[in-house]
């Protein structure tokens, strides 16, 4: 086996889809979950920072039973490993990316060999080489996204020179740019 295939295999979304294999719905019900930084506390009760959400409230946007929800609730409580995550688990913060252009920002996205290192850093430099300011980078695990992209919110407009610089860089595979 490959060093990369191992480190896919311990890949923490490798490890909750193991915990839930033969259980879709609680699957389903777990990612979205760790999508919308949503915890467990020590009651099964679920929270998104201080506010509880209601059972039924995440069944409705998985298109699952409340029921099934307080399961999942339960099954990660009492498994250690699982509750070590979710009991831990914050929301990241609110996206920009559909209010950029109220706000005088503009948005990259960006195609890139998600497990690629240096995607971030080589994108980053471009941009800081042309002045520049990144306001915000949104990166989905590949794991649970397998058409993972990286998005990076900027202040005022992309230089046409940085957009040539970015599309230059071998690890990028294609990029948007949105105003």
């Amino acid at each position: 086996m490959s060093r990369r295939a191992k480190k896919q295999d311990v890949g923490m979304w490798s490890m909750v889809k193991r915990q839930f294999s033969r259980q879709k719905a609680r699957l389903m019900i777990a990612r979205r979950m760790l999508e919308y930084g949503i915890r467990v506390s020590e009651g099964s009760k679920l929270f998104v920072g201080g506010m509880e959400v209601d059972y039924a409230a995440l069944a409705r946007d998985v298109g699952a039973d409340r029921r099934v929800v307080k399961q999942t609730a339960e099954q990660i409580r009492k498994d250690p490993f699982l509750f070590s995550i979710f009991s831990q688990i914050v929301p990241f913060g609110a996206s920009l990316l559909p209010v950029v252009s109220k706000v005088g920002y503009s948005a990259i996205v960006i195609d890139a060999d998600p497990r690629a290192a240096g995607v971030i850093s080589a994108t980053t430099a471009v941009l800081a080489k042309h002045n520049v300011i990144v306001r915000q980078a949104l990166a989905a695990d590949p794991d649970m996204f397998p058409d993972a992209k990286l998005t990076l919110i900027v202040e005022g407009q992309v230089p046409g020179d940085a957009i040539v610089e970015l599309n230059s860089l071998e690890m990028v595979r294609s990029f948007t740019v949105m105003k």
